[in-house]
């Protein structure tokens, strides 16, 4: 064993009103003089009364019909459009609506809606009227809203009849023999389409701005408030910008940080200059990283920006800078020539804009083929109308693994991209390179998909190629599982209850020993464990079924009414199963700001991406250890990484604690805090490294932000499974005996199952501990990441499975990596810390 140093690792209601008639009849004062009046007499009275009644009953019903049920009956359905207006020249005063020309153009298009309108029998019966938002080049498009009152169950009728009629009206001129004189305007196209409701919503308060942005100077747009205070609630904001003639707008968000559920709270980007979702590009929520930022590009010169937000939950917001280039100033197409080379679709890494085409035509010397490598490709997925195609024959949309490859069977070939006018990605970036036609993979396994991947890829027991055929017909070494149909499985899927060979081979001869218990998860534990009210099977199971009644221990979930839940991982599931919330409350944990140990084989994390990653410094000498932040005051850490030795490690004085830290050269940028306690647990062994973990408490509390946040801590019940996916991150060394990493690594391993992991580490396992790993090596924490996170991301939301610990090197061959196991701990934090 080669542990690590100590250099270390809201829908309004709506409510019906109760109508309640009554009569009362008065007694007189004289009954005699009452019976000796001629008159209809007391029957006829009283029958006069109830007529009278029933008339009153008749219209109060009616009333209350029109006014209340017959809404019901009707919708109201706004369309908004745009239609090219040829025999008008554009001038300047067409964007001021309210100067004498918008107001005279405005005039004579909504007279010719109406007129259109009027052709369709159904559209006339329901058109109520149109405004007119804007004007732009082109030579002049209006931009208009057109309301309609419909009956319900006629909305999908009008819907149709309006695409129709819009149709009718951009068809070629030799077509529009059925249309009728169009009026002193003429329209070359009309589009329109139904407005979202969200958009027009009675409950929200709706606000329009416009921008026009000329020369090279930046206009900036921000959300209401920002950044002094959260956005508006209920509330609809539009933006209009404008460019100059020639020119396409660049629209850059700086800041991007709204609700992260988009039902509620979002930003939608338009190529138009009112909401139509033809020309929609873009509807974002949550937070973008200003390392990742949220760009598009518009495909002429106006853009509409508009955020809508709901009643609660309100954030910052967004401040973006507009910027306008010229239309034929992003790179599209072209002649490549030579060996190799690379291109990429127009504003990547950014969103590519709307209605946009480009061909390259590439050349490789005569006698070789060509290869397409994409590293990144994200085309936008809608009915595969944004594309790439591929020597006219092969199209590509999606998104596609990383280093999708694409052979050709010549030395040219034309790669074209298309975009049409809505939904916008981020694109893609391509490498060309000529290849000797019989060798298309040079030193590497070429995959029966013609994809190419490392030698070393091949019988690792990873589907790497897409297709398999790199895990076919394997001869397996002595390390990996064998499986009869020729596949090799890593060897933690041994035993798992989980046929992942596909023939059960991984899942003969998987009993226990005389004298154990099987749990449920196929982890064998002794049957005197069986129902001692300890949790000694990690899935729970061997206290299921008990005669006796479970009192709450630190083994089970206790809710504040002190009602005792042995539900694995019942906290912040969304379910009350307590009956008081309790198991969800404090769950403001675990989310990362950011829209998408030992790390070997790791890759540089996003700004924001981990918010809970602490860095620990020796004053004066640097990073240490890593830890994690579990509230405004606590951290949770690795017990050896305090321990002393030439310098007093458990000493609160020797530390500095870096939160919110990024890259360690920039520790300016990060948020430093002192400690005031540090609490090592008490049973710590520093032989076996056996309940290695350590609590830390700050000097003064944390303000939560973007970069700044705490991981969720798990439930003395929660189970993470052998297979289950998890992320490791730290500041520690990129291989065994390396240097630290400047910038935090983040890296993506499985948990080993228990079995397999207390044979590959010789016994050394206790319960307290968890192994996880890629057991084919490669990818581990190692030195310096100590104390710091295993995250298993659960229902969005990221949890403190365990603390790195210790390991037999770093990235070895069947040799995972141990970490403290913290759903063993959770009494014991909760007891120090409160949390």
């Amino acid at each position: 064993m080669d542990p690590m140093d100590g250099g270390m690792r809201y829908t309004p209601r709506s409510s019906d009103k109760d109508w309640d008639q009554a009569v009362t009849f008065l007694p007189a004062s004289d009954n005699k003089k009452l019976e000796k009046k001629r008159g209809p007499g007391r029957v006829g009275f009283i029958v006069g009364l109830v007529i009278l009644a029933a008339v009153l009953a008749l219209i109060v019903g009616v009333l209350v019909w029109h006014f209340h049920f017959r809404k019901d009956f009707n919708i109201q359905k706004i369309y908004t459009g745009s239609l090219r207006i040829t025999n008008q020249p554009f001038v300047d005063a067409y964007e001021t609506s309210d100067s004498p020309e918008f107001q005279g153009l405005a005039k004579q298009v909504m007279s010719q809606l109406k007129s259109m309108y009027s052709e369709s029998p159904l559209l006339s019966k329901y058109y109520v009227g149109s405004r007119v938002q804007a004007f732009s080049e082109g030579s002049v498009i209006a931009y208009y809203e057109s309301d309609f009152t419909v009956p319900v169950g006629q909305d999908k009728a009008v819907d149709q009849a309006v695409s129709e009629l819009s149709n009718m009206y951009s068809a070629p001129k030799a077509a529009r023999g059925v249309v009728k004189n169009q009026g002193p305007l003429i329209f070359d196209y009309v589009v329109s389409s139904a407005l979202d409701t969200r958009l027009f919503s009675n409950a929200r308060t709706s606000t329009r701005y416009a921008q026009h942005t000329r020369d090279t100077a930046d206009e900036i747009i921000k959300s209401p408030g920002f950044p002094d205070s959260p956005y508006p609630p209920n509330s609809v904001v539009q933006w209009q910008l404008r460019g100059d003639p020639g020119f396409a707008l660049k629209l850059s968000f700086d800041t991007f940080n709204l609700e992260q559920n988009c039902a509620k709270d979002f930003v939608r980007v338009y190529d138009s200059l009112v909401p139509m979702d033809k020309f929609l590009m873009a509807e974002k929520c949550g937070y973008y990283s200003p390392s990742d930022p949220l760009s598009f590009i518009s495909s002429r010169n106006v853009m509409l920006v508009t955020l809508v937000t709901s009643d609660e939950e309100n954030f910052p917001g967004f401040r973006a800078r507009i910027s306008q280039i010229k239309l034929d100033g992003l790179p599209c197409g072209g002649p490549l020539t030579g060996s190799s080379g690379s291109f990429q679709s127009p504003n990547f890494p950014n969103y590519y804009p709307p209605n946009t085409t480009c061909h390259w035509d590439i050349t490789v010397p005569v006698g070789k083929f060509i290869k397409l490598k994409f590293p990144k490709f994200m085309v936008s997925t809608e009915s595969c109308s944004d594309y790439v195609e591929i020597a006219g024959k092969s199209r590509l949309c999606g998104q596609k693994p990383a280093n999708h490859m694409v052979t050709g069977n010549s030395n040219t070939m034309t790669v074209v991209f298309h975009s049409d006018s809505s939904y916008v990605d981020r694109g893609f970036k391509a490498t060309f390179e000529a290849y000797e036609p019989t060798d298309p993979c040079p030193e590497m396994f070429q995959c029966d998909n013609k994809r190419c991947v490392k030698p070393t890829m091949r019988c690792d027991g990873w589907n790497d190629c897409g297709d398999s055929s790199d895990e076919k017909n394997c001869q397996c070494d002595s390390g990996m599982i064998q499986c009869k149909n020729g596949f090799c499985k890593p060897m933690f899927f041994l035993c798992d209850g989980i046929d992942d060979c596909g023939d059960g081979t991984d899942e003969i001869n998987c009993g226990c020993k005389a004298g154990e218990f099987k749990c449920s998860n196929d982890q064998c534990v002794s049957e005197k464990l069986k129902c001692d009210g300890n949790r000694d099977c990690n899935d729970g199971s061997d206290e299921e079924g008990c005669s006796r009644d479970l009192s709450c221990t630190v083994t089970t979930f206790t809710c504040n009414n002190k009602k005792c839940i042995t539900k694995m991982n019942p906290q912040c599931d969304g379910q009350d199963d307590c009956g008081d919330g309790s198991d969800e409350t404090n769950c403001n944990c675990g989310k990362k700001a950011f829209k998408s140990s030992r790390v070997v084989g790791g890759e540089d994390a996003v700004v924001g991406e981990f918010p809970w990653q602490v860095s620990l410094h020796v004053k004066n000498m640097g990073h240490v250890c890593g830890a994690s932040i579990i509230s405004k005051r606590w951290l949770v850490s690795a017990a050896h990484c305090v321990q002393d030795d030439k310098i007093k490690y458990s000493q609160p004085g020797t530390w500095e604690a870096y939160l919110g830290l990024h890259t360690q050269k920039d520790k300016q940028a990060a948020t430093k805090r002192l400690l005031k306690q540090i609490i090592p647990h008490p049973s710590y062994n520093s032989y076996t490294y056996d309940y290695d973990i350590a609590l830390m408490e700050l000097d003064a509390d944390v303000t939560y932000s973007d970069t700044i946040r705490p991981i969720c801590l798990p439930s003395a019940t929660d189970v993470f499974g052998s297979g289950d996916s998890v992320t490791i991150t730290g500041w520690g060394a990129t291989r065994e005996g390396g240097a630290g990493a400047t910038v935090l690594q983040k890296a993506r391993v499985r948990i080993v199952n228990g079995t397999t992991c207390e044979k590959l580490m010789n016994g050394q396992i206790t319960s307290r501990m968890m192994c996880a790993g890629i057991l084919t090596g490669g990818v581990d924490a190692c030195q310096g990441d100590s104390g710091g996170p295993l995250a298993f991301l659960s229902d969005d939301r990221m949890y403190l499975a365990g603390v790195v610990s210790w390991g037999d090197g770093c990235a070895r061959k069947n040799k995972p990596g141990i970490y403290t196991y913290v759903p063993k701990f959770r009494g014991w934090i909760k007891e120090k810390t409160g949390v």
